[in-house]
């Protein structure tokens, strides 16, 4: 007998998983719309709700006497996230195709280890990598920043490389050379147009994670290479500053306009399913 499916039991468990679903959107959606709102406060202080709606924080913010070292910071970040993630991108690529056309049980646990940081608390790895460079005699620098900065986001890059190489069909390549085509010239107008999406997709992911990284930039920062989290972070510690908010609204919308286009480009949701 086919199971009915307006049983009282049928309807509760809707009711209950779409409760649970409302209730985990507010908690994802509610601070957000909190913080956007909070940043057009026109109060001196960081209050919600706020007395009245200004754009005088983000004014405030874009201005080069009252926020240079926000200034500074923003430029840090987006150095090391730019070099990091095109890094990255090549190792990730290169380590992706490398272990997809390997079987052996090695290749799975190399594979694991690439993906480990993903796992690895942050503030343990990021703790390791400022004791790592200090017995090798670095100095806390953007370039320690940008090779810890490596490591962590390296892993989103081969997820969806890797991703886009299962649908890599292998006649494709011996058809290739079939017709006498070299490897070089195979990668480049076979593998590469297939794969691209997938790197796309990870670099973006990978760029925002690292102009988001805490752990990694608060072991290996100094005064002079501040970084826009943990510049934020301090402002917030010591006055509460509202630029904070406005900060972080513009980081929200930007990210939003980016993640918009980057799943129209690249199919990024269905990527990040796999």
């Amino acid at each position: 007998m086919a199971r009915q499916l307006n049983t009282p039991s049928d309807r509760l468990y809707g009711v209950v998983m779409g409760t649970l679903a409302l209730a985990g959107l507010a908690i994802l959606v509610v601070p957000v719309l909190i913080v956007l709102v909070s940043s057009l406060t026109s109060s001196t202080v960081l209050r919600f709700p706020p007395p009245g709606l200004s754009l005088r924080w983000y004014e405030a913010l874009l201005d080069p006497g009252r926020s240079r070292h926000v200034h500074v910071a923003l430029w840090n970040s987006l150095w090391v996230a730019a070099c990091a993630t095109a890094i990255g991108a090549v190792l990730a690529t290169l380590a992706a195709l490398a272990l997809n056309r390997a079987s052996r049980a090695s290749a799975r646990l190399l594979e694991a280890g690439f993906l480990s940081p993903l796992v690895l608390p942050g503030l343990a790895f990021g703790l390791a990598t400022l004791m790592y460079f200090s017995i090798l005699g670095f100095r806390p620098s953007l370039n320690l920043l940008i090779a810890g900065h490596i490591v962590v986001i390296a892993p989103f890059i081969f997820r969806t490389t890797l991703a886009s190489l299962t649908q890599l069909d292998p006649a494709l390549h011996e058809s290739s050379a079939s017709l006498g085509a070299g490897r070089l010239y195979t990668f480049r107008r076979i593998t590469l147009p297939i794969i691209a999406p997938g790197i796309a997709a990870g670099a973006f992911l990978a760029f925002v994670s690292s102009m988001d990284n805490v752990p990694v930039s608060l072991f290996l920062s100094t005064a002079r290479t501040n970084m826009l989290p943990i510049r934020m972070w301090g402002m917030m510690e010591t006055t509460l500053d509202v630029r904070v908010a406005a900060m972080s609204g513009a980081l929200i919308v930007v990210v939003l306009i980016l993640m918009i286009v980057m799943d129209r480009l690249t199919n990024l949701t269905r990527r990040m399913s796999m």
